[in-house]
């Protein structure tokens, strides 16, 4: 079950204990070591057919990076999903975790399609997207292509399609760095903690404003 989300307006924290993420929406409201697919062969997309995809590699991947582990500083096990608008302007941003000892891109779909929901406005009433959504999963192991990237490569892109976005870059953020997948951007910093402290205090999620991506209120956050 999805954790709760309470509304609160774009100059207040949000509160949010449960998931160990933080949901940050700008002018609008550890992986286990690969192995077999076991029976989730079409949930998941491996990196030949990722790059057939024509997924669109970040212009500026070392900002990008930064700029969303800077936000959201996450730790191991933890997904950070950001909404890129015109000239790849974060436009919002949401971090949480997932279990990932059964990987299934079905499940990772829908738990991308819920955060983005919360963060932005659907673009389904355009004929071309006119935003990204990229990934960037912090794990534990190496940088090298998983089952469980591949299910979130699979959610990604499904969920996209469902929220009218464009299907950006998935990144992996390990203790050896970053590297965006299936292309040849990477960088040493910033990478993920070698172990994953618990967090004895409650996490808060901010919400922030900047310049409108639609127009209208901005989105109401709830459960």
């Amino acid at each position: 079950m999805l954790p709760a989300f309470v509304a609160a307006p774009l100059s207040a924290e949000v509160g949010n204990s449960t998931n160990g993420g933080r949901d940050m929406a700008f002018g609008s409201a550890a992986a286990p070591a690969p192995g077999p697919v076991s029976g989730q062969h079409s949930r998941i997309v491996r990196l030949a057919e990722w790059a057939r995809f024509g997924i669109p590699v970040p212009e500026d991947a070392p900002a990008l990076v930064t700029g969303l582990y800077e936000r959201h500083q996450p730790r191991p096990q933890t997904l950070v999903l950001g909404v890129l608008g015109p000239g790849e302007r974060l436009v919002a941003s949401a971090s949480f975790n997932q279990e990932t000892a059964r990987p299934d891109g079905w499940e990772y779909r829908n738990a991308l399609l819920s955060r983005l929901r919360r963060i932005v406005p659907h673009d389904l009433r355009r004929r071309t997207p006119t935003r990204t959504a990229v990934l960037l999963c912090c794990r534990f192991g190496e940088p090298g292509w998983t089952a469980v990237d591949g299910a979130w490569m699979w959610g990604l892109r499904d969920a996209c399609t469902l929220h009218g976005l464009r299907c950006g870059a998935y990144i992996t953020l390990t203790a050896s760095g970053w590297q965006v997948m299936g292309a040849e951007p990477s960088g040493s910093q910033p990478a993920a903690a070698r172990s994953a402290e618990p967090r004895n205090e409650p996490v808060m999620a901010s919400a922030h404003s900047a310049e409108p991506t639609s127009p209208g209120p901005a989105p109401r956050i709830t459960a």
